[in-house]
């Protein structure tokens, strides 16, 4: 998927179709944003934001099973995740573009959380 920087600064992403992926259960399909909203997607843009923290699930997943609710309802650890949480958690971090001006390398970031 590619992205691009509005001209606020904001990450604007293509109406297009894209890969939506459940954390939880694995599951991908391919869609666009409304078609997976009307679904029951709970991801980007319609639920949540690009890059921030939030589940990432499927029409047949809770958000008891995602590392925002790890994070956010248990107050685990990155520490205390399992490796697909904490996977999840690397997948959304890289959802930002390397030139938004984040740099998740110095917060030890999704590299190493592989």
């Amino acid at each position: 998927m590619s992205t691009d920087m509005g001209t606020d600064g904001a990450v604007e992403f293509p109406a297009g179709i894209f890969v939506h992926w459940c954390e939880s259960c694995g599951h991908e399909e391919l869609l666009d944003s409304r078609d997976a909203y009307r679904a029951g997607w709970d991801f980007p843009p319609h639920m949540g934001a690009w890059g921030v923290l939030s589940p990432r699930t499927c029409p047949n997943c809770s958000m008891k099973d995602t590392s925002w609710w790890a994070i956010t309802v248990d107050h685990r650890d990155i520490d205390e995740m399992t490796a697909q949480e904490r996977k999840a958690v690397g997948r959304i971090l890289d959802e930002l573009p390397a030139d938004s001006g984040y740099n998740w390398a110095e917060l030890d970031g999704p590299s190493s959380l592989d």
